[in-house]
């Protein structure tokens, strides 16, 4: 829907104009016929007033149209920009930008801000769309040839029902793991294309990361872990389900990449300025190397452990605290383990 507001101000501000271009004509009308009739240079008793008044006239106008043209001109650019622009975007180019400089007609900056805002979001939605096509064309290779083996191989009427139930468990775990690549590849594309964090408000951080921890208490019980947890009590100004991803991911890594027995260490301190969640385990490590690529996509580390994950589960963690505002940084050596550190700034609602 048109705002009629802006048309209203546009309008306006093209009558403005026209005006002060006819009254400086006016006015350069008037000045010139008095310098004829001051100077003299018409003598009235030979030649009719009307001569010099017409001359004025015909000048006036030639001066108004040149007016006219240049400020016309200057408006008019940026329509025949936009025009341009538009006919780009037509075409699939998604990365034209129009020239945001200051305008004194504030529409016209308006419309060049909203229109590369716009170019934006739709450059956004065609990556998006090749990355996930990318993307899904390379991941799902692996585990889509896991169900078709198994499901061959579950066509052998000679099978034991062991055998069945263990290539029907196979097949079942390929199948959560296509799901779960394909669920974080959405959101890893849709984040990596996103600006701002939106549907802010507050809650309690510290509760969050305890519900964390209890929805993954089976994974942690399991491995009978050892938990050392020291919340600060802090209400927190932020996007709850992003966040909640973050304690998620990285208490799941640190469960996955621990023996038996180990221990987990979660401290969460405030500052006046920041907060700041630790999150320690006393698992297997990374050496330098693993360690300088632990947040790009797809990623993983430890090879012999790939079956239990798809490698985006930090590079999610590293966009969400990014948009946040945030820094998250990683240490860890080899056999004692690895302690990730998260840092949110404290904004007001």
């Amino acid at each position: 829907m048109i705002d009629r507001r802006q048309s209203g101000n546009l309008w306006g501000t093209l009558i403005w104009l026209v005006f002060l271009i006819m009254l400086a004509s006016g006015i350069l009308m008037a000045v010139m016929a008095g310098i004829i009739i001051q100077l003299g240079f018409f003598n009235f008793n030979k030649f009719h007033i009307l001569w010099p008044i017409l001359f004025a006239t015909v000048t006036s106008v030639l001066i108004g149209t040149g007016i006219t043209a240049m400020v016309g001109r200057k408006i008019l650019a940026p329509i025949t920009e936009l025009s341009n622009a538009a006919k780009e975007v037509a075409k699939g180019n998604f990365k034209v930008q129009l020239k945001q400089e200051a305008h004194r007609v504030r529409v016209l900056g308006e419309m060049a801000a909203n229109f590369n805002k716009m170019v934006h979001e739709l450059n956004g939605i065609e990556t998006l769309r090749n990355d996930f096509i990318a993307n899904v064309s390379h991941e799902f290779k692996t585990p889509i040839a896991a169900i078709e083996g198994y499901a061959a191989l579950m066509q052998d009427e000679d099978l034991t029902a062991a055998e069945r139930r263990e290539y029907s468990r196979l097949i079942m775990e390929s199948t959560r793991q296509l799901s779960s690549l394909s669920a974080n590849m959405l959101k890893l594309s849709k984040l990596e294309n996103q600006e701002f964090v939106l549907e802010k408000h507050e809650f309690d951080l510290d509760e969050q990361i305890r519900h964390a921890l209890l929805l993954l208490e089976a994974q942690w019980n399991e491995k009978m872990l050892n938990l050392d947890i020291v919340l600060d009590n802090v209400r927190f100004y932020g996007n709850e389900d992003l966040l909640m991803q973050v304690w998620l991911n990285l208490l799941s890594n640190a469960i996955k990449f621990s023996d038996v027995g180990d221990g987990i260490a979660v401290y969460l301190a405030a500052g006046p300025q920041s907060v700041q969640v630790r999150i320690a385990d006393t698992g297997i490590g990374m050496d330098s190397g693993v360690l300088e690529h632990i947040f790009e996509k797809f990623y993983q580390g430890d090879k012999s452990r790939a079956g239990e994950g798809n490698g985006l589960g930090l590079a999610l963690v590293k966009r969400i605290v990014d948009l946040c505002g945030g820094s998250i940084a990683a240490e860890s050596e080899p056999g004692v383990g690895s302690v990730f550190t998260v840092t949110l700034p404290v904004t007001n609602a």
